[in-house]
């Protein structure tokens, strides 16, 4: 007989901080190194007498990650040494947290097809990072750059009963610190282990557990979910093979996992307390300027967004980047509309970027000078083609907006006789696609438009030109 099986998984989500240095030296971030390991210093490549300096900017993001996830803050806490030996962690210990985590007791609710859940939160903890190992051939090669980067680890109760919940998860973990500048959470960025086990449904006891390390893709890690979980299944239903707890890895090729190592417990890891480092002591002064710094939660700013106009599609690209979610903020703060803004920034400013072949942390334009450009255009001062013109050279050249209007004569306003005169003139002058036109050519309006806006120097009101066009040509 064949029985119903329910599915129990917990996380440990590996996040790498936005900060501008390490978590123990003043060497730059990872996405400083150009090359391998030229972003590394006595301190985090492991030489004999250096000692750690605590980054206090990790701390402050390691909190506000808890303040989002509604976790208790810790008041006092510890580094622990994590001892393995690997080659690329170059000290033959990692320094994270065991005794006192900075976060513990947190929860987030999801809302999945199955309705909403919450999933709770065991802990947060900081960490250091490890280097990175790079095969060529017979030869393997040691790169340090990554080495000590800040992480914190999200760690949750054993509370996720499918894989589109763990997926939903994960996507508001990176909207969630996308928006507050925690962390760009880029692949390799975020980085997930997954801990799973089957056990018959109603059962109090959760069955053998196995778990799937290092995963950075949402498709993958759903797959290894959907694959894992069925070789429990088959195992208990039909006795293919013995689960043992271990470890494994998910080929993506193949679609299955692979057995790497037996699963290591605590003691495995001899954990003892880091001399090198004092407790840290968050004071009441300290917990209430990162409460001041919090950022607004995604699904409030999300609903703000809506209650604007703004599409959920446009919502979707907006919280996931601090960087133009707070240009949208700053640009409405200053007596933009919301709505009008996020069109500007989503099409106008994106489009410039792509034809650039930029990335959206390229944008260079200040909230005040993309208000200036929005106001010049709601105004009448200018139309909405020399508001584009002036935004590429703002983002381009970095322009003062005001200034290279007045300099380029788009902030003149043409009067309706002088734009009536321009039209007479293209038309007299473009006798062809006149005629085109009247014999059902449609691209020829298109090009004697064109023809106007040349001769106006983008100055002219596109939609009073195109009348006026169709009016005579009729």
């Amino acid at each position: 007989m064949i029985m119903n099986y329910e599915l129990v998984i917990g996380l440990e989500t590996h996040v790498e901080l936005s900060t501008e240095s390490k978590i123990f030296c003043s060497c730059g971030g990872h996405s400083a190194a150009n090359e391998p390991n030229d972003c590394v210093c006595p301190a985090c490549s492991g030489m004999p007498g250096m000692l750690p300096v605590m980054n206090k900017r990790v701390v402050e993001l390691a909190v506000t990650a808890g303040l989002m996830l509604n976790c208790e803050i810790s008041r006092y806490t510890t580094f622990d040494k994590k001892n393995y030996y690997y080659p690329d962690l170059p000290c033959a210990y990692q320094i994270t947290q065991l005794n006192h985590p900075i976060c513990t007791n947190g929860c987030v609710t999801l809302k999945t097809s199955n309705g909403a859940r919450d999933i709770r939160i065991k802990q947060i903890h900081m960490e250091e990072d490890a280097g990175k190992l790079v095969h060529s051939g017979n030869a393997s090669f040691v790169d340090f750059n990554r080495t000590s980067v800040p992480l914190i680890e999200i760690v949750t109760q054993p509370d996720f009963r499918s894989a589109e919940e763990v997926v939903t998860y994960l996507n508001k973990l990176k909207n969630m610190f996308r928006s507050g500048g925690i962390s760009e959470c880029e692949e390799g960025a975020m980085r997930c282990d997954v801990n799973i086990s089957v056990s018959p449904e109603g059962s109090e006891e959760f069955g053998v557990r196995t778990e799937i390390k290092n995963m950075s893709s949402f498709e993958a890690i759903e797959k290894a979910i959907r694959y894992e979980s069925q070789r429990h299944i088959d195992a208990l239903e039909y006795e293919t093979e013995e689960l043992v707890q271990e470890t494994r890895r998910f080929d993506d090729a193949s679609g299955k996992t692979f057995a790497m190592r037996n699963k290591e417990t605590e003691a495995d890891y001899r954990y003892f307390p880091d001399a090198n480092l004092m407790p840290i002591i968050i004071d009441d002064e300290w917990l209430e300027q990162i409460k001041a710094s919090k950022p607004e939660a995604v699904d409030e700013k999300a609903e703000q967004y809506r209650e604007a106009g703004i599409s959920d599609k446009e919502i979707d690209m907006l919280i996931s980047n601090h960087k133009i979610s707070k240009l949208l903020d700053d640009t409405v703060a200053l007596g933009c509309n919301a709505k009008d803004a996020a069109a500007w920034i989503l099409t106008d400013c994106m489009g410039i970027l792509r034809k650039a072949k930029k990335t959206v942390n390229e944008l260079e334009v200040t909230a005040e000078n993309l208000a200036a450009i929005i106001k010049m255009v709601d105004g009448g001062k200018i139309n909405r083609n020399a508001g584009k013109k002036v935004l590429i050279a703002v983002i381009e050249d970095g322009a003062d907006p005001v200034e290279y209007c007045k300099a380029n004569g788009l902030d003149k306003q043409v009067d309706s006789s002088a734009v009536d005169g321009i039209v007479d003139k293209v038309i007299s002058e473009n006798a062809q696609a006149v005629e085109d036109y009247k014999n059902g050519k449609v691209k020829a309006l298109q090009a004697l438009f064109g023809a106007c806006m040349r001769e106006l120097k983008g100055a002219g009101d596109p939609t009073v030109i195109k009348e006026l066009l169709e009016n005579k040509l009729k």
